[in-house]
């Protein structure tokens, strides 16, 4: 990142070289040149990576720390989603049913007011798995249990056909593969899973993976695997104790080859797993460095709705500001809350939470260079989009 500042300013120390010394009577030629110079070459675009850190380094604390969130607000209208965009900063928006005007045809109207700046747009979010689980009614494709009863194929067409709408709604990013896998059909989530047993899993999510790719940005979720829990992680905080060889044989699996497939984000649940630690995978450095490390992810780590935690009733997660500070320094880069147009209601102010975490970057309690590692992955994503 340096290495940017350092070449533009030994450019424009050769800028400002003085000129060769020339004779006092100029040549027809040079007096030609002077009165029709000619024209500069345009200038190259600096490549993608370049350009996110250049950006990077001219944002302002405050501007990073805001671009980690994925905000929402309720309604369609156009004027009041861009004054939102305006006033939060925030890097990313997650369109929920309240967003949509009608149907799916009438939604660019409203996703196009979120996007301020056309070379950096936000990351423009659904949870759109089919199903049990469909913001746009317009998506007929099957999915979870039916895909799981189908040829893995299947699964690349539903997913192929639920990009194309998502894209053409303009939204870039889906929430809507569900990586957990479980046999237990009285779970809550047994609906919405691609298999029963992790190889089966693993077929349908590597489908529905290629079936996205070039479309949408497709997101696992809800690692480390909320298929191994019983409880619904919006209203508590589910718990496994299963054992790390164990997870790695079976939960571990879809996660492992929809990152092969070339998933971009994995989403993380608000799950304990105390083989590995006693903190919320969402919270949780460990499961965080077993993504990247073991598992070989290099893209976007995403929160489930930070709500979620606050609503668990569990008094250690009442504060969301604590809660934040601890999703980013866990590793994190994408923070999700939706929320109500009432920060009273949603118990979440996001202009006070984006200065609270810059508070807590400017005491120490959250590292800078932990803050730049995410907003730099998330601008080169937003940068992608672009092109």
């Amino acid at each position: 990142m340096r290495g940017v500042l350092v070449a533009l300013t030994v450019a424009v120390l050769a800028g400002c070289a003085a000129p060769a010394a020339t004779s006092s009577a100029p040549s027809p030629t040079a007096t030609l040149s002077a009165r029709a110079p000619e024209p500069e070459a345009p200038t190259a675009p600096l490549p993608l990576e370049e350009e996110a850190e250049a950006r990077l380094i001219a944002m302002p604390l405050r501007a990073r720390v805001a671009s980690l969130l994925m905000l929402h607000y309720p309604g369609a209208d156009p004027a009041a989603l861009s004054g939102f965009m305006t006033e939060t900063g925030a890097g990313g928006f997650i369109v929920m049913g309240d967003n949509l005007p009608g149907s799916a045809a009438d939604l660019p109207a409203a996703t196009s007011a979120l996007t301020l700046d056309p070379g950096l747009p936000p990351l423009i979010a659904i949870d759109q798995e089919g199903g049990a689980v469909s913001r746009l009614d317009e998506d007929t494709a099957p999915a979870g249990a039916e895909l799981a009863a189908l040829p893995p194929d299947a699964t690349r067409e539903a997913f192929t056909s639920r990009a194309a709408l998502l894209a053409g709604s303009g939204v870039t990013v889906n929430f809507g593969i569900v990586a957990d896998v479980t046999g237990d059909s009285g779970s809550f989530i047994a609906d919405r899973v691609l298999g029963a047993v992790p190889e089966e899993a693993a077929l349908r999510v590597e489908q529905a993976v290629a079936g996205e790719q070039g479309t949408v940005l497709s997101t696992l979720k809800h690692f480390p695997g909320h298929g191994l829990v019983s409880g619904d992680s919006h209203f508590s905080l589910p718990r496994s104790d299963i054992g790390l060889e164990e997870w790695r044989a079976g939960a571990a699996v879809p996660f492992a080859r929809g990152i092969a497939a070339g998933a971009e984000l994995v989403m993380f649940g608000h799950l304990v797993l105390p083989a590995l630690d006693s903190a919320p995978a969402s919270l949780s450095g460990p499961w965080h460095a077993m993504l990247r490390d073991e598992l070989g992810f290099d893209g976007i780590a995403v929160t489930d709705d930070m709500l979620m935690l606050q609503d668990s009733g569990i008094a250690e997660f009442a504060d969301p500001l604590e809660n934040a500070t601890r999703a980013v320094a866990a590793g994190n880069d994408l923070l999700v809350y939706v929320l109500a147009a009432d920060p009273a209601v949603s118990g979440v102010d996001p202009v006070a939470l984006v200065d609270g975490l810059t508070a807590a970057v400017e005491s120490g309690r959250l590292s800078e260079e932990r803050v730049d590692e995410a907003a730099l992955r998330l601008l080169e994503a937003r940068l992608r989009l672009a092109e």
